[in-house]
């Protein structure tokens, strides 16, 4: 049996029970939070960043439904901004029809399939799914 692998593993932590968080990074010097990690603090240049866990839900900032896309990616699909406590908005597709969206709803992180790379192992990737109360 062949294991999935993060198609991000820099930023998507997989845990063997198929759960998981994302990883983002924190300024020590100003507090600002990255996601994806970086190396340097884009409001204070500290090249001293902490490498964090997110948390795994969050409140949908805002959204746009996607109507015309690669062949890879059926449409329409939901893509949006959720804002993690942190603070971090975090960019993704949203798993729910667009009527079902609403701007402020909770949502929760998914660790999904995402394909397969070029030795056939499959990748998982990160989507939002609604999860609870606005």
């Amino acid at each position: 049996m062949t294991t999935a692998v993060s198609f991000r593993p820099r930023d998507l932590v997989v845990n063997e029970d198929g759960t998981g968080h994302l990883v983002g990074s924190r300024c020590p010097t100003c507090g600002a939070h990255y996601f994806p990690t970086r190396q340097v603090c884009a409001g204070c240049l500290t090249e001293d960043l902490e490498t964090i866990p997110l948390p795994t839900t969050g409140t949908l900032y805002t959204y746009t439904v996607v109507h015309r896309s690669t062949p890879a990616f059926e449409t329409p699909y939901v893509l949006g901004y959720v804002d993690l406590p942190g603070p971090v908005r975090v960019m993704g597709q949203i798993d729910a029809e667009p009527d079902d969206v609403e701007i402020g709803m909770t949502v929760e992180l998914e660790i999904v399939p995402w394909g397969t790379d070029e030795e056939g192992t499959p990748l998982l990737g990160y989507r939002f799914a609604p999860g609870g109360e606005r």
